[in-house]
């Protein structure tokens, strides 16, 4: 396995703790991991650039589906892609990231959010049916969120510093998040 990407396509400290924290930035920034198995051995795909933000009229989530899509996936291989996300998707993201998995039944998706998106309306059911169509859906663990500085920031050797109340948040979200997936939608 690789050590990550190299430092020129890694995310700047303060992008990474202003967007990653619980503070309300409005921005959604998405690193994303590959594995490919081939038999039970995986192996890390190493795509440039390995992390996305919102651009205009193109949400994180779309533009890796635009990038993952392009690679060319190999339907003999199985895939695990996890992706780390400061907002969990938006309804449309969340329908678009489904139907990405009923064209790739090779592909397992797990997702970890630092942050629910709750604006726009229908973001439970978006949510709902990603667990359906068998995405994994957790909130950032401070744990996860120290693998992404290791991975994808360009700390200069910086350790990883956990905000305040990261556990607190981290318990108070992944309850709502259970109760939202736990609901049965009218």
């Amino acid at each position: 396995m690789e050590a990550g990407p190299a430092p020129e396509d890694r995310m700047d400290r303060d992008t990474f703790t202003d967007n990653f924290s619980h503070r309300m930035k409005s921005k959604t920034y998405l690193c994303y991991e590959v594995e490919v198995f081939e038999g039970d051995n995986p192996s890390d795909v190493r795509m440039s650039k390995p992390y996305l933000k919102n651009e205009p009229g193109c949400h994180a989530e779309i533009c890796f589906l635009n990038r993952i899509s392009s690679s060319g996936l190999d339907r003999e291989k199985r895939y695990v892609v996890t992706l780390y996300i400061s907002w969990s998707p938006c309804y449309n993201c969340a329908q678009k990231l489904v139907e990405f998995l009923g064209r790739n039944q090779n592909v397992t998706l797990r997702i970890f959010a630092v942050r629910i998106y709750d604006i726009d309306v229908g973001y439970e059911e978006g949510l709902r049916s990603l667990d359906r169509a068998g995405a994994q859906i957790s909130i950032m663990t401070s744990e996860e969120l120290k693998h992404c500085w290791e991975t994808f920031v360009d700390h200069q050797g910086q350790p990883f510093q956990p905000w305040f109340n990261i556990d607190q948040n981290y318990q108070i979200l992944t309850q709502r998040l259970k109760s939202i997936l736990n609901t049965q939608g009218n």
